[in-house]
């Protein structure tokens, strides 16, 4: 008899957890989500473009720094205006995250060492703050020489005949010949100047686009608010007179940074990868680097003035 019962009660105490297992993995389909994650949108979306696969792979280096909602617009512009042209890219954001003044030009070379060892044999030097609209704008492989996309012509802004700034396409062969853009060039502008004298010197040609339907005012988008972001035009030491010459000295060759990381984002379905760089000074050729210690020799030499004054 208690065998009996002994075995009645370990059958039903089975069925017990059968039925509750049974319960519990009903329950758990019922409230599981229709849809997949979050985490695999940006995925599937980037996975549906057609990207091209062609002979020569564009690398475009933006040199960056703290401008984050210009990015999250031009990433995935760009990617798509290149997609529709079947140009085979990737795209480098190089970020300055050193205490130095914002040095576009060697962000330019770290970038283009960066591309080239990844396969890029052409690269576009480009400004996160200018949009190309009119779909006639190439990035295709320039053949004949260089192919200064953000013509003076139809540029928002600048108008002089001598500018290749904006967006320049080079060939990997050519930017070697001219041992890349000067080192020299902190702070805000001149360093395209400069680029452009070593073109010349070296008897590059450079094409522009041609017969375009649209104008300055419509052939591209410039972002830049120049309340908000005002230009680091400050000249100090004698970097003027310094920067009005072409360099001989730095380039290419001789960029100085360090790679503190590099980490590969997705906007809008748009891949790109942040290289974040310590570019090094060295401060007996360029001074300039940081004028933070020649304007409190000037402040303390301005206050030595109104004592001696007083007297």
């Amino acid at each position: 008899m208690n065998n009996c019962f002994r075995s009645f009660r370990f059958k039903y105490l089975f069925l017990c957890i059968f039925i509750s297992f049974i319960i519990c993995c009903t329950l758990s389909l019922l409230y599981l989500p229709s849809g997949k994650p979050e985490e695999c949108d940006c995925v599937r979306e980037s996975s549906t473009k057609k990207r091209a696969v062609s002979s020569h792979l564009l690398g475009i280096i933006v040199p960056f720094r703290e401008r984050f909602d210009e990015l999250l617009e031009f990433v995935p512009h760009i990617d798509n205006f290149l997609i529709a042209q079947k140009i085979d890219h990737k795209i480098y954001i190089v970020n300055q995250v050193d205490q130095y003044r914002f040095n576009r030009a060697s962000l330019i070379n770290v970038g283009f060492l960066v591309a080239t060892q990844a396969g890029c044999d052409y690269i576009a030097m480009h400004d996160v703050d200018l949009l190309p609209l009119n779909p006639d704008l190439s990035y295709s492989y320039p053949k004949a020489g260089l192919f200064h996309v953000a013509s003076p012509e139809y540029h928002p802004r600048y108008h002089y005949p001598n500018f290749v700034g904006g967006i320049l396409i080079i060939k990997r062969e050519d930017f070697i010949t001219v041992n890349g853009m000067s080192n020299k060039y902190w702070g805000w502008g001149l360093e395209d100047d400069e680029f452009y004298v070593r073109l010349k010197e070296a008897g590059l040609n450079i094409t522009r686009p041609s017969n375009l339907t649209t104008g300055i005012e419509s052939t591209f988008r410039h972002i830049h608010d120049r309340v908000w972001r005002k230009r680091d035009m400050v000249k100090c030491y004698n970097q003027k007179e310094v920067t009005r010459r072409r360099d001989r000295q730095t380039g290419l060759k001789d960029v100085s940074y360090s790679i503190h990381s590099e980490k590969n984002i997705v906007i809008e379905g748009a891949p790109a990868t942040i290289v974040n760089v310590f570019l090094k000074c060295n401060r007996t050729i360029t001074p300039w680097c940081l004028c933070s210690e020649e304007k409190k020799k000037q402040e303390l030499k301005s206050v030595g003035k109104k004592k001696s004054t007083v007297r």
